[in-house]
């Protein structure tokens, strides 16, 4: 076993994935999705946590959190949430989820911006759209109403990603 440590800043951003168990194409499935929709709501209520950016596709899900400034557990949240969509999607009672997750504390605004634009780009990468604008599991229809991209974005031209860890 690793002795990997997890960082925990109160008030931190966050960059997540987190994956299907076996990679299973479970969110392919609006119904699906939509659960996993509550699954943040409930925790939300309890445990606030801002969700910056967001997307699913069928097997995994990648997000940009923000925590509250005295708070930097997003361990117990992903737990929560993790068993909230457990409950609903999986009739035998087994996990749906590989058992971690993968976490990066972002740095400052230019790595904010990056993992921003990789996460709405992620549909394109993986071929389920051709451009951000036709994905509709992901938070890029909120980021071009906030200004943050136009409606356009890597439609007419590739976008060069520095991430490519998944």
């Amino acid at each position: 076993m690793s002795n990997y440590r997890r960082l925990y800043v109160p008030g931190g951003h966050y960059f997540f994935t987190l994956v299907c168990k076996k990679r299973m194409p479970l969110f392919k499935d609006p119904e699906h999705v939509s659960i996993l929709g509550d699954a943040f709501r409930h925790i939300k209520r309890n445990r606030p946590f801002h969700i910056d950016a967001i997307v699913v596709l069928h097997d995994h899900l990648h997000c940009l959190w923000k925590l509250p400034p005295d708070d930097g557990d997003f361990s117990s949240r992903w737990r929560e949430i993790k068993k909230y969509t457990t409950r609903r999607l999986s009739p035998d009672g087994h996990s749906m989820w590989q058992p971690r997750f993968w976490e990066h504390c972002i740095r400052d605004e230019e790595d904010w911006r990056r993992h921003l634009d990789y996460i709405h780009y992620n549909p394109v990468k993986h071929g389920l759209s051709t451009s951000p604008n036709e994905w509709p599991y992901s938070s890029f229809h909120r980021a071009v109403a906030k200004g943050w991209y136009p409606a356009n974005w890597a439609k007419a031209s590739p976008v060069v990603l520095a991430m490519e860890r998944e």
